[in-house]
C-alpha cells in the first residue's frame, strides 16, 4: 500500500483549491471546506499561502448584514495567472488573454485570406500578436491553449489533417511552443467546446456531455465522468464523418454519406434554398427570419437527418445532454424542442436515462477561447 507524503497531500489540496475558486468563483473558508471535505484549519492555510502568494485575496462581502463578523469571501485574483487562448478557424483567428477565474482580460482577431492560412504564416502572427496583447495588458501568460479545426494529436500538438484550413502532417504544437517560449496545449476545436460548456456554459455540472458543433463541417466533443474522451492518441470527435446514408453525397474524407454531408453548413444551405457557399451572415439570417416564416420543405429532411445522427450518438456515448454549437445555436428554439422530442421517442438510451435535454450552447464566439483557455489552465493550476 503506497502512501502519499504530506506535500504531495499538500499539494492536491492546494491544486483542488484553486480549481474549486477557478471554476466556481469566490467562496467563503466554510463553503470551501465543505465542498473539498477539509477542516478549517487546513483551508486557513492554503488560503493564507494563497492569498501570500497573490493568487487571491479576502474580502467582505459587500451586502454583510447582522450580528457578528462576517465570513471572509475568498477571491481568485485574475491577473495571478494567466493563459494565452488562440482560436484558429478556416478565416479567422480569435485570442485572448484569460485570467484565473475565466474572466478575459483582452483581446485579439484577424481574419485569414489566402497565404495567411499556411502554418508558418499562422505561427508567425499568433506569436506576434500574442507578444503585443501580453505587451499592451502589462501581462505573461503562464501556457497558451489553441484551438484547431482538425485531427489533432494532443500529446504534442500534431496536426494530421485540418481540411478547412489545408493542412495535412503539420507540426503546430513543436512550433507554437518554439516561437512562444510557453507550454502550450493544441485541441481539436470541438473537443475544446465540450470543454468549456461543461466548465462555462449550459453543461455546467453535467459530468456526461455531448457537444456538437456545426460550421463547415461537423465535429463532436465528449465529456466523460467530468473529464474529456480524447480516444487513441487524441484522434477522436469526427463525429461527421459516421456514415449515415449509404451510397450518398461524396465527402472529402474519401466516405460517401458522411453525417456531415447531410447537416453541415453546405447541407444547411440546400435546405434553406441558399447557393452552397452563402455567407454565414445570410445563413444565420434566414434561420432567424423562420420564427415568423414558414419553413422551407428542404428542412424538414435536414432536421430529419439531424435527429438520425444524434440519436446514434446518444445511443453509443449515453450523455445526460447535448449541446448544440456554431451553426446549430441558430436554429430556432421550437426546432431544437422538436429535436430533443424526436430523440427521446427514437432513442433507447434517452429513454433508459429518462429523456436526454437538448440545448444550444451560450457562450457565442467565445466558446473556443474559452476552451483552448481551460486546457491550458488544467496543468497551470495543478502546478500553482
Amino acid at each position: 500500500m503506497t502512501v502519499a507524503r504530506p506535500d504531495e497531500v499538500r499539494r492536491f489540496n492546494r491544486s483542488s483549491l484553486l480549481r474549486l475558486l477557478h471554476v466556481g468563483g469566490p467562496a467563503t473558508r466554510a463553503a470551501l471546506a465543505a465542498e473539498l471535505g477539509l477542516n478549517r484549519s487546513t483551508i486557513k492555510m492554503l488560503v493564507d499561502a494563497l492569498a501570500e502568494s497573490g493568487l487571491v485575496e479576502e474580502r467582505v462581502p459587500r451586502l454583510a448584514r447582522g450580528a457578528g463578523r462576517p465570513s471572509l469571501l475568498v477571491l481568485p485574483q485574475p491577473e495571478a495567472a494567466v493563459v494565452l487562448a488562440v482560436d484558429v478557424q478556416a478565416e479567422h483567428v480569435g485570442m485572448a488573454m484569460i485570467g484565473f477565474g475565466g474572466q478575459i482580460l483582452g483581446r485579439n482577431s484577424w481574419n485569414l485570406h489566402g497565404r495567411q492560412r499556411e502554418p508558418e504564416e499562422v505561427v508567425t502572427h499568433v506569436a506576434e500578436s500574442a507578444a503585443l496583447l501580453a505587451a499592451d495588458l502589462s501581462l505573461r501568460p503562464s501556457a497558451a491553449g489553441i484551438s484547431v479545426p482538425g485531427v489533432v494529436r494532443r500529446t504534442d500538438g500534431h496536426v494530421h489533417t485540418a481540411p478547412n484550413l489545408g493542412w495535412t502532417e503539420v507540426a503546430f504544437g513543436e512550433r507554437m511552443q518554439a516561437v512562444l517560449g510557453l507550454p502550450v496545449v493544441i485541441g481539436n476545436d470541438a473537443e475544446l467546446g465540450a470543454l468549456a460548456e461543461y466548465v462555462r456554459g449550459v453543461c455546467r455540472g453535467a459530468a456526461d456531455t455531448l457537444f456538437v458543433s456545426a460550421d463547415i463541417g461537423v465535429g463532436g466533443g465528449l465529456i466523460v465522468q467530468g473529464a474529456s474522451l480524447r480516444g487513441s492518441a487524441g484522434y477522436l470527435g469526427e463525429i461527421g464523418h459516421m456514415t449515415v446514408r449509404p451510397g450518398g453525397r461524396a465527402c472529402y474524407c474519401g466516405n460517401e454519406g458522411c453525417w456531415e454531408t447531410e447537416v453541415g453548413e453546405a447541407a444547411l444551405c440546400r435546405a434553406l434554398g441558399l447557393p452552397e457557399h452563402s455567407p454565414r451572415g445570410t445563413i444565420v439570417a434566414e434561420l432567424r427570419a423562420l420564427q415568423r416564416d414558414p419553413e422551407p420543405p428542404g428542412l424538414t429532411e435536414y432536421l430529419d437527418w439531424l435527429v438520425l445522427g444524434l440519436v446514434n450518438a446518444v445511443n453509443i456515448l449515453g450523455p445526460e445532454r447535448v449541446v448544440l454549437g456554431d451553426l446549430f445555436t441558430a436554429l430556432p428554439d421550437d426546432m431544437v424542442a422538436r429535436v430533443e422530442d424526436r430523440i427521446r421517442g427514437r432513442s433507447m438510451v434517452s429513454r433508459a436515462l429518462g429523456g436526454v435535454r437538448v440545448e444550444k450552447s451560450t457562450l457565442g464566439t467565445d466558446l473556443k477561447l474559452l476552451g483552448a483557455a481551460e486546457a491550458a489552465f488544467e496543468d497551470v493550476l495543478a502546478g500553482a
